[in-house]
């Protein structure tokens, strides 16, 4: 299966790029998904028609649907639900209120990644497009795997250990004076096999000849730059991206003196868009006249973008994260374009590497070469940030 992830500050059109992807790619015959996991929907809007949470077929070849995070919580997570609504019953809170603080936070988007897993796996379509969240949202979901990660080795393990041996000894005390139960053997496996399945997904995200994003952005200062740190950041969690496409250009046809002083703007930050992401390939879009509204309209949209290619293809592989040995030294070099050396923060313990950059992380497990080793210096060169390892003695 072919992953075409499409993401990008709100409001850039990326759900308009997502619907004319999906219609191109059932054009040439394969059978194709359009997957919403935006919380803020707009997908049955662009193709003018009902979506729910299982797909529905748009046309032959195409199919669509708007994720029900709740539904997807329910089956994933609902004996850890039920369990903590017990216990805040228990602690007093009135039942429709225990059910709603049962939902942690988030927990609705996270279970949008393992929707896509679980279609991942069925290998019912021949490629899936994900209209993803806003990069913000987009990012921490991407993150997860690796901050779950962290969790689920530091600390969720070594406690599930204990609570299987003390269980039998303390429940029978617990219940009468607490008022609720310890967790079932149920509630605490959930968490750990939510886990695993976002081990599982990790390898699907970063695996360049499966899942490539396309980045959405327009000639606009902001959205540049959040597009630009978004590049960043998907580098650094060793997801690729393949293509930006430049979106709602002012055409040169547009004569009237009020789109003039914008329409130079817009030729500056075309041109930044091209200098900025290279040597990513960047597809320009043109701002029509119309709503990209409708089949109609999507299918305008589609012959711009694509005429005769194949939107499954690889328009560009990046590499993100390389080991590079040389001599009796190794370094190893993460793909972190436009971000400064001094905006990066280094740190290691035991076999993880911990990278920050701004409000984004990443504990990287490092290879076994490097895991013994200490490192000794980091640099930025032609967009990498180059870190050696050399023995501590």
């Amino acid at each position: 299966m072919r992953v075409l992830l499409m993401t990008g500050k709100g409001g850039v059109g990326k759900t308009s790029v997502a619907a004319a992807t999906g219609l191109r790619c059932a054009e040439l015959g394969y059978k194709t998904l359009v997957l919403s996991t935006d919380p803020a929907h707009s997908l049955a809007d662009s193709f003018d028609m009902e979506l729910g949470h299982e797909p529905r077929l748009v046309q032959p070849n195409l199919w669509g649907a708007e994720l029900d995070a709740l539904m997807e919580l329910e089956g994933n997570w609902g004996a850890v639900k039920r369990y903590i609504t017990d216990v805040l019953q228990a602690r007093g809170l009135e039942g429709i209120e225990a059910e709603e603080l049962a939902i942690l936070p988030g927990m609705d988007e996270i279970f949008s990644l393992v929707r896509m897993k679980r279609h991942h796996d069925e290998g019912e379509y021949d490629v899936l497009i994900i209209d993803s969240a806003p990069t913000g949202t987009a990012l921490r979901l991407l993150s997860l795997p690796e901050v779950a990660g962290w969790y689920m080795r530091k600390l969720y393990k070594p406690f599930q250990a204990v609570s299987e041996v003390l269980r039998p000894l303390v429940e029978p005390l617990f219940r009468p004076v607490a008022g609720f139960s310890l967790p079932t053997r149920e509630v605490m496996d959930a968490p750990y096999e939510f886990y695993e399945q976002l081990v599982e997904l990790e390898k699907v995200l970063t695996d360049a000849a499966t899942t490539s994003v396309r980045l959405v952005t327009n000639p606009e200062k902001m959205v540049i730059k959040e597009s630009l740190r978004a590049h960043a950041y998907l580098s650094l969690y060793n997801v690729g991206t393949d293509l930006v496409i430049a979106n709602r250009i002012i055409p040169e046809e547009v004569q009237d003196p009020f789109f003039q002083r914008m329409k130079e703007k817009q030729q500056e930050y075309k041109q930044e868009i091209h200098d900025d992401f290279r040597p990513l390939p960047v597809k320009e879009v043109p701002l029509f006249a119309e709503e990209m509204c409708g089949l109609e309209a999507l299918h305008r949209l589609k012959d711009t973008l694509y005429k005769d290619e194949d939107p499954a293809q690889v328009y560009y592989k990046e590499t993100t994260l390389r080991v590079v040995q040389e001599a009796n030294n190794y370094s190893l070099e993460l793909y972190l374009p436009g971000i400064p050396k001094d905006k990066i923060e280094l740190s290691k313990s035991a076999d993880e590497l911990n990278i920050r950059i701004g409000n984004h992380r990443r504990n990287l497990v490092l290879p076994q070469a490097l895991a013994a080793l200490q490192p000794s210096g980091a640099k930025m060169e032609d967009d990498y940030l180059k870190i050696r390892f050399s023995s501590a003695a």
